[in-house]
């Protein structure tokens, strides 16, 4: 494999599924070795998908996150590409030849190779056969609960968005691209924004978030945030975001925008009429 990087570096090893606190811990394990930060991780979520999980953020999002904590540098291959390459082979193909590491930082429940047959144990011995140190980071414990990303999935599905939140370290973002949909919102004075989740996507629990959006000129604005199923336009059966955002009027059709879930405000409603849903919608507001 061609050497990707000259300078030594310090990797990060992991899916970084949500870039939770266990994970910000190895990756501020590697940017205090003094060597060229990278991370290596996977461009899809196959290496999730496998595990019978859905993934919480696409890679992008994955990446954006890792790139906010300070490493710029990402080798991150398809799933496929490595899947049936042994443990010994990607110590010495990819992060000895292809990484140029001289440290390498994960997870002490990290696993690898084929089948995930190796264990940091064996990512140690390879390290002293190909020249790299193996730094095992314990398990981030909040209220003497192991973080995880199975844990945010369920707190996520259950409503809690802020001990979800806790455990990201930052509030649930989601960014996807702005879509059309029906414009009723505008009929009742609450246009809002459609952001489509993606397939096998973890999708929080249906109902209204008090939420805040950002836009790409950086205004951070209060706003209300609901998730769930859209009757009126057909998404391929996917659930949406659709988000009214407080003191905004303009077009972000094909933007990119941020929303964080702050605080979970109720379930999904059925309104017998528009007035009903509108007088809801100012309480909603008002929580």
């Amino acid at each position: 494999m061609k050497q990707m990087f000259r300078s030594p570096t310090a990797v990060a090893l992991g899916a970084f599924d949500g870039v939770h606190l266990g994970h910000r811990a190895v990756l501020d394990a590697v940017l205090h070795l003094e060597k060229l930060p990278c991370v290596f991780t996977f461009r899809n979520e196959d290496a999730i998908s496998k595990k019978g999980a859905q993934y919480l953020y696409p890679f992008e999002v994955r990446c954006e996150i890792i790139k906010e904590c300070g490493i710029q540098e990402f080798y991150a291959p398809a799933f496929a590409e490595v899947q049936h390459m042994n443990g010994r082979a990607f110590a010495e193909e990819i992060l000895h030849h292809g990484m140029n590491a001289v440290d390498v930082c994960c997870g002490k429940n990290f696993r690898f190779g084929e089948r995930a047959s190796c264990d940091v144990h064996h990512l140690e011995q390879f390290g002293k056969e190909f020249g790299f140190r193996v730094h095992v980071i314990e398990d981030i414990l909040k209220d003497g609960i192991k973080i995880s990303s199975t844990k945010i999935r369920k707190l996520l599905q259950n409503g809690e968005i802020q001990k979800a939140n806790d455990f990201l370290g930052e509030p649930y973002r989601i960014r996807q691209e702005v879509t059309h949909g029906a414009q009723l919102g505008r009929t009742i004075g609450f246009p809002t924004i459609n952001q489509v989740f993606r397939e096998n996507q973890l999708v929080p629990k249906f109902g209204v978030y008090a939420s805040e959006t950002e836009l790409s000129d950086g205004r951070k604005l209060k706003s209300l945030t609901n998730i769930g199923m859209k009757p009126t336009v057909n998404y391929n059966g996917l659930p949406l975001a659709e988000t009214y955002i407080r003191n905004f009027s303009g077009n972000l059709y094909g933007k990119q925008v941020h929303v964080r879930l702050m605080r979970f405000i109720r379930p999904e409603m059925k309104f017998a009429s528009v007035e009903a849903l509108t007088e809801q919608m100012t309480k909603d507001l008002q929580s």
